[in-house]
């Protein structure tokens, strides 16, 4: 084993010790975007269960599959530090007794002070595990503007 994966190892056990436990998945995903705004990996990547079998897909990306290609991806769009701000919409849930799908529209305000603004729709699916409900899954794709309701009128042939 290579010291990188010593350290990879070393700092996963670490975090899970002090990983807060999250009692409901709105909880969980609340901490999700908190992190996100604060750009704090740490936090991040506690949201997340620790299974090898997590997915993230973000906006116009590749699938990305298990703990170390989910960290490494959020550890570039996290680099900068704080660059967005999230107010979620458009909730829409489906709970089981072990599994949460949440549906929502992330509206993103980023750019210089904010100013930009961004729509994406994400399904975020949440586990209940020993140490509360993780997130297991997380998509997010750009929302496309709905189809316009103006129809054009018939063309009459005769």
């Amino acid at each position: 084993m290579d010291a990188g994966s010593r350290r990879w190892i070393a700092g996963r056990l670490c975090s899970l010790m002090k990983a807060p436990e999250f009692a409901t998945p709105e909880a969980a995903e609340a901490a999700f975007y908190d992190a996100f705004e604060r750009a704090d990996l740490r936090a991040m990547m506690n949201v997340w269960a620790d299974d090898e079998r997590i997915i993230c897909i973000h906006p116009m990306g590749p699938r990305l599959l298990g703990r170390r290609a989910v960290e490494s991806s959020w550890r570039g769009i996290l680099a900068g530090g704080p660059s967005m701000r999230f107010h979620i919409t458009g909730r829409h849930t489906t709970r089981h007794a072990l599994v949460a799908v949440h549906c929502i529209h992330e509206n993103i305000s980023h750019g210089a002070q904010f100013a930009q603004h961004s729509v994406m729709i994400a399904t975020n699916l949440y586990q209940l595990t020993d140490h509360g409900w993780r997130l297991i899954l997380h998509h997010a794709s750009p929302k496309v503007a709905a189809p316009s309701a103006r129809r054009e009128p018939p063309v009459r042939i005769h």
